[in-house]
């Protein structure tokens, strides 16, 4: 059977053709080992071929299932894994992660949340976690290195050093709107990769949570529900994920990340993709104000969403 996705466009300078969908963090200790490998093998058998990890996602159980999940089908696919540990050496960091995934090599060592400017300049200093992953792209043992970042003037500063190959990034309904008008354009004009995340806002404008599947303690009054993709009874207001995912695909990101822990998200992204057109100038102010008021009273943000609705 033909992939749903083929590789559309160079992942920046890596060269790398990648999908315009990438398969993000999936772990969760709750859900059997084999489920959640198949559904990576799953990403894998539409085309999907940018996958995500990090040691800190579940405790490094994240690894051991993407490894697990490309063994025998790694040619081809573009390995994203991090660097959780921003003041550690990078070496034993990568010894471990490479253990865990039973793989000589990934493709991206990105620094894990550089969210801070002072993150920032340590990693950037002579010897510091730049130069050291340099060495490690040396010994072959990683391709490229980039970062990760919930603070915009971190990713201007990356973009001003020049040597990151990738950046990751929010790009969403309810992100701070420099991700979009200065981020995206300057890493296109200087040819670095860009990988974004925070379409669903970590879940909150799809589901009443505080983020990442955790259910709110208690839920303000007087709130009309929307609907939600998943059917449960809802309290709050909510977008669905064609209209979250059609709004970052607009912004043409090189790649988007999508934390798809089973089949049935799996479904409902993929058919808003394959359905996707790009949302007009009105459409997109319109779908930011619905986003704001979905997650207002979902609890505190970390990725700056805007003080500015339009």
């Amino acid at each position: 059977m033909a992939p749903r996705f083929l590789p559309r466009r160079p992942l920046g300078r890596t060269g790398f053709v990648a999908t315009a969908l990438g398969q993000g963090d999936l772990a969760d200790r709750s859900v059997p080992r084999e489920r959640c490998v198949a559904v990576l093998r799953r990403a894998l058998d539409a085309g999907v071929n940018v996958l995500d990890t990090a040691p800190q996602y579940e405790d490094g159980w994240s690894e051991e299932l993407v490894g697990e999940a490309l063994r025998g089908r790694r040619d081809g696919v573009f390995l994203i894994d991090k660097v959780d540990h921003l003041d550690r050496p990078v070496g034993p960091q990568l010894d471990g992660s490479l253990a865990r995934l039973g793989l000589p090599r990934v493709d991206l060592l990105a620094f894990h949340a550089v969210s801070t400017l002072a993150a920032w300049a340590g990693l950037a200093a002579p010897g510091g976690g730049l130069d050291q992953a340099a060495e490690e792209v040396a010994r072959g043992r990683a391709g490229f290195r980039g970062l990760s970042s919930h603070h915009p003037d971190v990713l201007a500063a990356a973009l001003d050093d020049g040597r990151c190959d990738v950046l990751m990034f929010p790009v969403g309904l309810y992100v701070a709107r420099r991700y979009v008008t200065e981020i995206l354009p300057r890493a296109r004009a200087a040819g670095v990769g860009t990988v974004c995340f925070k379409t669903f806002g970590a879940g909150k404008l799809l589901g009443d949570t505080e983020g990442y599947g955790r259910p709110l303690a208690a839920r303000p009054r007087g709130k009309v529900s929307s609907g939600g993709v998943d059917g449960g009874a809802a309290t709050l207001p909510r977008l669905d994920v064609a209209t979250c995912l059609r709004y970052t695909l607009t912004q043409d990101p090189d790649v988007t990340l999508l934390g798809l822990s089973f089949e049935n998200e799996q479904d409902a992204a993929w058919a808003a993709a394959e359905a996707f057109t790009p949302m007009g100038a009105e459409e997109q102010r319109a779908a930011r104000l619905a986003a704001w008021e979905a997650a207002k009273d979902k609890g505190a943000v970390w990725w700056n969403p805007p003080p500015q609705l339009g």
